[in-house]
């Protein structure tokens, strides 16, 4: 027999799940609305991940982006640039992977505040750390797999500067309609 308090922690409710599989879907469609831009391309997938946060919370939020990630590395082509496990040696590889913590922390964040100033500030600290492990998997791949020999600027410069404005700009589109959603969420 199942003890009802340990069924009910990891059940999932229908709407929950058709959550968390839409947000994997709409990171997918992300990286496909792209523009390309060095090393890497601009994307929307930050902005789908800012929104699972801020919508499902952390531990869904971040399940959702697992479930991305997962999916790419299964062979699925729904990385930016294709799919399949050797996809880890990409030098957008290490952004892919901070997706999923940086959903948490958004969802983290907002879990008692909805308003567009604490959404706001979620999305910076989320893309924080999205930037603490992109940007150095970046690095390693670069330099040590691919041995371009690339300086730390360069590094910087290409895979977080240039993208700063357009983050900026999908921070501030999640924190202008994620307080709407939620409360149209919250009617459902």
């Amino acid at each position: 027999m199942v003890n009802p308090s340990m069924e009910k922690r990891f059940t999932m409710k229908t709407k929950d799940m058709i959550l968390v599989a839409l947000f994997a879907a709409l990171t997918a469609v992300g990286a496909f609305l792209r523009i390309p831009l060095g090393i890497s391309t601009i994307t929307l997938q930050f902005l789908f991940t800012a929104l699972a946060g801020v919508l499902l919370g952390a531990k869904l939020g971040a399940l959702s982006q697992a479930i991305y990630v997962a999916l790419g590395l299964a062979g699925v082509p729904i990385f930016a640039s294709g799919g399949g496990f050797q996809y880890v040696f990409n030098p957008t590889f290490g952004f892919l992977l901070g997706l999923i913590p940086t959903a948490w922390i958004i969802g983290a964040l907002t879990a008692k505040d909805h308003g567009w100033k604490r959404v706001a500030l979620a999305c910076f600290a989320g893309l924080a750390v999205l930037y603490l492990i992109g940007v150095p998997y970046m690095g390693v791949i670069v330099n040590v797999y691919l041995g371009k020999g690339l300086t730390l600027w360069q590094i910087l410069k290409s895979g977080m500067i240039i993208y700063l404005p357009g983050d900026c700009l999908k921070i501030a589109l999640t924190a202008l309609v994620a307080p709407r959603l939620v409360q149209a969420l919250d009617r459902i």
